[in-house]
This record gives C-alpha cells, sequence and structure tokens, in this order.
C-alpha cells in the first residue's frame, strides 16, 4: 500500500466530518488528470482560477502597471473617471487605479499569509488533539468550542484593539481566532482517517506514530484543507478589509482596499466612484476565491466524479 493517498472530499463532507469513503478510490481521478487538467476541465473552477490569476497578477505588477505613485496628488480632488485617470481620483487628489493595484499587493499579500498561519496552527492542534485523544483531546475540544462560542469577527476585533494598529497585529489577530475552525475539521478528518485499514497496516508493520501521522494520514488530509483554505480565502479578504476599514490595521496614507473604502466613505454621494472601485475589487476577489474553492472540491470530490 501506497505511503501516501490522496482523499477527495466536499465542502459539506468536511464541515459535517462524514465517512470520506476508500482512500484508493479519491485518488485514482486526480492521479490519472492531473489537478491543473482537472481544474481546466471544471468551469467554474476555470473561471475562478482565472479571476484569481489576474489579480495576483496585477498586484505583483502593480509597479509597473500604476501609472502614477500611490501617494501622489496628480489630479483634481474626487475627479471623475477620465483618460488620465481611469478609474478617477479620491478626496486628495489622488489616482485611484494606482492606489488599488498598489493595495490589491497588501489586501491578497495580508491574506495569503494569514490564511497560511491560521491553516498551519489548525493543522497543528487539530493533528495533536485528532490523532493523540484521550485527556489532550478533551482538554483542545474544550478550547475549541470556547472560542467558536463567540462571534469570529468581534473577537478579532477586541483583540486587534489590544495592540497597535498594523498589519501584523490585523493577521495575529484574524490567526487567533479562525485557527479553531480549521482545527475542528482536521481533527474529525484524522478521527476518521485514523483507524483506515492502510494506518492499521502500517502500525502492525512497526511503523511509530509519528511516521503514521506525518507519512500516512497528513497528506491524505491535504486535499480537503486545500479546498477549505481556498473557500475560506474569502472570508479572510472580507475580515481584513472590515478590520482596515475600522482603522485596526495599515494606516494612513497606505493604499488598502479596506482602508480605501474608509477614505471614501464621507464623499459617496458626491463621488460615488471612491466608493464603488474599492468595494468592487474586494467583491471580484471574494468571487473568484470562492469559485475556484468550489471547483477544486468537484474536482477532488470522487462522489461528484
Amino acid at each position: 500500500m501506497s505511503d501516501t493517498q490522496v482523499v477527495g472530499t466536499s465542502a459539506d463532507d468536511i464541515r459535517c466530518g462524514v465517512d470520506l469513503g476508500p482512500v484508493r478510490s479519491a485518488a485514482e481521478p486526480v492521479r490519472r488528470r492531473g489537478l491543473l487538467r482537472g481544474i481546466m476541465a471544471d468551469r467554474t473552477a476555470r473561471i475562478g482560477l482565472v479571476i484569481v490569476l489576474v489579480l495576483v497578477a496585477l498586484a505583483v505588477l502593480a509597479p509597473v502597471l500604476a501609472p502614477y505613485g500611490p501617494l501622489e496628488l496628480k489630479g483634481d480632488r474626487l475627479e471623475g473617471p477620465s483618460w488620465s485617470h481611469l478609474l478617477g481620483t479620491d478626496r486628495l487628489g489622488r489616482d485611484l487605479l494606482s492606489r488599488l493595484l498598489h493595495g490589491a499587493r497588501l489586501s491578497l499579500g495580508t491574506a495569503f499569509f494569514a490564511s497560511v498561519l491560521i491553516m498551519t496552527l489548525g493543522i497543528v492542534v487539530g493533528g495533536i488533539a485528532g490523532y493523540v485523544g484521550g485527556v489532550i483531546d478533551f482538554v483542545l475540544s474544550r478550547i475549541i468550542d470556547t472560542i467558536l462560542a463567540f462571534p469570529s469577527l468581534i473577537l478579532a476585533i477586541v483583540i486587534a484593539g489590544v495592540f497597535e494598529p498594523s498589519l501584523t497585529s490585523l493577521m495575529l489577530a484574524l490567526a487567533s481566532v479562525w485557527w479553531v475552525g480549521y482545527a475542528r475539521i482536521i481533527r474529525g478528518l484524522i478521527l476518521a482517517m485514523r483507524e483506515r485499514p492502510f494506518v492499521e497496516a502500517a502500525r502492525v508493520g512497526g511503523a511509530r506514530e509519528g511516521r503514521i501521522l506525518v507519512r500516512h494520514i497528513l497528506p491524505n488530509i491535504i486535499p480537503p484543507v486545500i479546498v477549505l483554505m481556498t473557500l475560506e480565502m474569502g472570508t479572510i479578504i472580507l475580515a481584513i478589509a472590515s478590520l482596515n476599514f475600522l482603522g485596526l490595521g495599515v494606516q494612513p496614507p497606505t493604499p488598502e482596499w479596506g482602508a480605501l473604502l474608509n477614505d471614501g466613505r464621507n464623499n459617496f454621494f458626491s463621488a460615488p466612484h471612491v466608493l464603488l472601485v474599492p468595494g468592487m475589487a474586494i467583491s471580484l476577489a471574494v468571487l473568484g476565491f470562492n469559485l475556484l474553492g468550489d471547483g477544486l472540491r468537484d474536482v477532488l470530490d470522487p462522489k461528484v466524479r
């Protein structure tokens, strides 16, 4: 039996903790066609991937694509879209397109690093709770249940408000709250996985518990975790924009999508583009990651195939 086998699952299966089905049957379709080929064959995943790749490319190439510097005063205040300023200007006369492109670097970059940190904490805590069991599982599960009892965004706002406003404190606030959802799901996956025949075979063969966890169990839960992370990216982007809108993250004049919303909220009726432009960027990013997550779920779920 192979050391690592991929388990496909749907988002509903992840959240409900139901049985994941035979391991080998989930791996074969993805192995035959490849993950990228499966994504390109799925229209939902393909559209989501295109949106995400375009946004990432715009963020990476922002210094090249932006017509002006994000802090330069290059036009009249609250000027509407024109040939010199394609998306108009803000209340200080700064080019909105340039600030939007540079803001994408902060918004998407912060969401990515926060998601990686959240996923790492969730895998560590959920893996320990699900595999070790006993008293450790009981204590960690009660901690998870306690944190889940509070609204995630409200708790993140409270934690971020304790520290000096910055991107670092914002990411730590999100990670300290969002990891519990990952941990509970990963705990359920490991509980279902650790009694599988190939795990028992490895244990009978004399493999150490640490090797069984790292080489046999964790590789099998990576696909559903990736699906979960992709689906949650939209929520993380919204949370980051909300905290920055409230002034708990980056500070003016640093461009960031949530901060751009806050900067233009008082001029919505006289110049609606100052709110519509960053709002549409946030909506497009959330849509892209949701479509990609749904498509990945379909590609990795053998029951859909």
